[in-house]
């Protein structure tokens, strides 16, 4: 009798245990996020709120929707329209939910060796390429890259890689997110384009400052995307929901507001926005 009841006890803790693994999903989402601190302050909030934890992969944004295309995550939470759109008509994810924007700036040395001026990011980028000096690219296909990628193109240089397409500029590719591309650029004096939250959140600054921002080209939206279940049945779809629903909804709109540096607002909520 005594070994059937252990035997009961174990199968309930077994169940049990079950249940608490059902109580959290996968995220895939983009370095940003993450090495901005946002999800450390996001992510409990919404736990406290549902019991559902939430477990983060930070890639750059291609990556992660690779991710949500295997369906090797229940959500992605990234910041490239374009292609978020492209994944939901490929029949990977449901509809895109805005849930917030920042922006990006023009990141280089102190000094402004190249003598940057006024708000266009395409010019200036258009007058780096014919300067000495170094750019540190993403390089990794994340929502940054590509960002970047417009923004040479705006600035008639199709492939800034290729040494043709410029005249004096050391342009290097990193391949690797945000935080990392960041230290890169502080240890040779270089330019590079980099997220708003993550260079607030950034300590190893070195010599480098922000010279160029404003330009609208440079807004920097985020949404979210509930990978499908009709294409892959064992995501959890339903706690996927339970969070894209919280995102966007007053609580989770305020939570995103409220994540501050020094007193600097890092997102701004902007749900049921385009």
């Amino acid at each position: 009798m005594k070994r059937l009841f252990l035997a009961v006890c174990a199968l309930c803790m077994l169940g049990a245990n079950a249940q608490d693994a059902d109580k959290s999903l996968v995220m895939a989402s983009t370095t940003s996020t993450e090495q901005s601190g946002l999800f450390a302050h996001l992510l409990p909030a919404f736990k406290r709120a549902s019991g559902i934890e939430v477990r983060v992969v930070a890639l750059g944004t291609g990556q992660a929707l690779d991710m949500g295309r295997r369906g090797d995550a229940d959500i992605v939470f990234v910041h490239d329209p374009a292609a978020e759109e492209k994944f939901v008509a490929e029949g990977h994810g449901l509809a895109r939910r805005a849930v917030m924007y920042n922006d990006f700036v023009l990141i280089g040395p102190q000094g402004n060796p190249a003598g940057l001026q006024g708000r266009d990011a395409a010019a200036a980028l258009a007058k780096l390429a014919s300067s000495p000096g170094i750019f540190v690219s993403r390089g990794d296909k994340s929502g940054t890259h590509a960002a970047e990628m417009r923004l040479w193109k705006a600035a008639g240089i199709e492939a800034p890689a290729d040494k043709s397409a410029r005249r004096a500029m050391d342009y290097r590719e990193c391949g690797c997110g945000m935080g990392p591309a960041l230290n890169m650029a502080a240890g040779v004096d270089g330019h590079l384009l980099s997220d708003r939250g993550t260079w607030l959140a950034f300590k190893n600054r070195a010599k480098l400052a922000v010279l160029l921002e404003g330009d609208p080209r440079l807004l920097n939206p985020y949404g979210v995307i509930v990978v499908s279940a009709a294409r892959h049945p064992h995501v959890k779809a339903a706690l996927a929901q339970q969070f894209s629903d919280w995102l966007v909804s007053p609580a989770g709109q305020a939570s995103v507001a409220a994540y501050k540096i020094a007193g600097e607002q890092l997102f701004f909520p902007n749900a049921n926005k385009p």
